[in-house]
């Protein structure tokens, strides 16, 4: 492994650590490539592991047309996401932990079996134990939230936090779901789960195959977020942020100065 991406690494979990802003990794070394930005990824959350965080499952990014057209890229991305980047449903986050954060609305699935490689939308579904609204807490610790896609990836895709709501059966079709983003009461975004490449659980037969090319696989127990169904919104101190999702309820958060 290069020395310059264990530094890069390193910059990158001292920006999360720490909350603090950095230059764009692509500025530092212009001819980064996607392939060391899912590099410098696993390393720097190798440093996480080492201080006791758990994998407890993966996200996916740029999912739908909205993100895409946000954050001006146009392919998917995956990051990791571990036991401390969960907050319980309808806890409070201390905003001084993050840099640029911002809240999406997401679809949940719960693992009871593993999955790899090339699998059908049948059998992803046979895999999941239960399905949930979620709210992922993203946070570009780039300065000006302006990055390139090898700078993302590098990040952990912006992942930073997530909040899961109540679990529902697995058969239930979660396709094609209308749901309203809040922000203390009031509406800020409105959307459909068929933002999520037509169907959420297309993102889960995509998250078996990205994670099985770095030899992963996607384990039993593990939560899978399927991407943001909106752009997302920036939090703010003192902020109640909720989503209402037609027959998957809801899932909500404070934020805390």
């Amino acid at each position: 492994m290069s020395s310059n991406l264990v530094k890069l690494a390193e910059i990158v979990d001292d920006a999360a650590r720490l909350a603090h802003e950095i230059s764009q990794l692509t500025t530092m070394a212009p001819d980064l490539t996607v392939e060391d930005a899912y590099a410098i990824q696993a390393l720097s959350l190798a440093r996480r592991y080492a201080r006791g965080e758990r994998r407890v499952g993966m996200k996916m990014g740029l999912t739908s047309r909205a993100k895409m057209a946000q954050v001006g890229v146009s392919e998917m991305i995956w990051g990791r996401l571990t036991d401390a980047m969960q907050v319980e449903e309808g806890a409070g986050i201390a905003i001084d932990r993050y840099v640029h954060p911002r809240v999406e609305p997401e679809v949940a699935f719960l693992l009871k079996a593993p999955l790899a490689g090339k699998v059908t939308q049948a059998q992803a579904l046979a895999a999941v134990e239960a399905v949930a609204p979620a709210l992922e807490i993203i946070d570009s610790r780039y300065k000006d939230f302006k990055f390139t896609l090898p700078d993302v990836v590098a990040d952990n895709s912006s992942s930073s936090g997530f909040v899961v709501g109540e679990w529902r059966r697995p058969d239930l079709d979660a396709g094609n779901l209308g749901l309203v983003l809040e922000a203390n009461g009031q509406a800020v975004q409105v959307g459909s789960t068929a933002a999520i490449l037509g169907h959420p659980v297309r993102s889960l037969v995509a998250a078996a195959r990205l994670v099985a090319q770095w030899g992963e696989r996607l384990e039993a127990g593990w939560v899978v977020l399927a991407g943001g169904i909106t752009a997302a919104h920036p939090l703010a101190r003192g902020m109640t942020v909720r989503t209402v999702m037609q027959d998957l309820g809801s899932v909500s958060f404070q934020v805390e100065g």
